[in-house]
């Protein structure tokens, strides 16, 4: 059976500083999911938990009693509205949530390629000024990064990695292609079948997949790899205000049909 978009599991409110859209309100969100007969939602603010050090000044208003102003949740008849977050790995490889949040928290997601955010401290806050020089360092901290989560001990049956293809890994369009280019077929299988095996979910997120054809044999190709190693597959738009839902439909049947991705093929949060 092909792989449903009835889910969307990776959405920001105007509490996530990047978004500060008033009408980007749980309850327009939950519309959202109630136009398009989704079954499930995750409300996913950037969080930086503050018992962890190491946040940024960006993230550090970002904590737990800032991202549960957006509780209680609303909830609808045949819709899971779910409680998440995603934080963030910093250039040490900390990343920003305690074992006690994961527990708390029904989804947990943890970007790897956030690596524009160079430009935000002195010597990089998530990756430092080396590895930044030209595309096969950031290729390299591609590489480190996401074996570095892997490798960690988190509750994987909810634990989702964000945009590995996402258009912020180099400064321009053309160097992120580079990036994902210069990233071997063997460095791809290594990292996703140890994915595959801990039980991390992939996300196909709406950015990633609005990729020009000419795009699609590189930014299609880590996540072709992913589905022959036995990855799993969530579906997430990165929502920041309201107007990106518009056109979600089309971008994920597009992507799901070009990786030809099937039900069994789906992650489901708690396995």
């Amino acid at each position: 059976m092909k792989f449903k978009y009835d889910h969307d599991l990776h959405i920001h409110s105007y509490l996530s500083s990047c978004s500060n859209d008033p009408e980007q309100t749980p309850q327009r969100i939950l519309d959202y999911g109630k136009k398009y007969g989704l079954t499930t939602l995750c409300l996913t603010d950037h969080f930086w938990d503050e018992t962890v050090e190491g946040a940024s000044e960006w993230y550090a208003v970002h904590d737990y009693p800032h991202i549960s102003k957006a509780l209680p949740l609303p909830q609808y008849d045949g819709i899971r509205f779910l409680f998440g977050c995603e934080t963030e790995m910093n250039r040490f490889l900390t990343v920003g949530i305690s074992k006690e949040r994961m527990e708390e928290l029904d989804f947990i997601i943890i970007p790897t390629t956030h690596m524009h955010m160079n430009r935000y401290a002195m010597n990089g806050y998530t990756i430092f000024e080396e590895q930044s020089k030209n595309v096969r360092t950031r290729a390299e901290a591609w590489v480190k990064r996401f074996e570095h989560l892997l490798n960690m001990d988190l509750p994987f049956y909810k634990v989702g990695v964000a945009h590995l293809a996402y258009g912020l890994i180099a400064p321009s369009r053309q160097e992120t292609l580079e990036v994902l280019d210069l990233i071997t077929d063997d460095d791809y299988a290594m990292l996703f079948k140890k994915a595959a095996q801990v039980g991390i979910g992939i996300e196909l997120n709406h950015s990633d997949m609005s990729f020009k054809d000419e795009e699609s044999d590189i930014i299609l190709r880590p996540f072709r790899i992913a589905r022959e190693c036995g990855c799993k597959f969530y579906l997430g738009t990165d929502a920041h205000n309201p107007k990106t839902f518009d056109d979600a439909r089309e971008v994920f049947n597009r992507a799901i049909d070009m990786l030809s991705l099937e039900e069994k093929d789906k992650f489901i949060i708690g396995g």
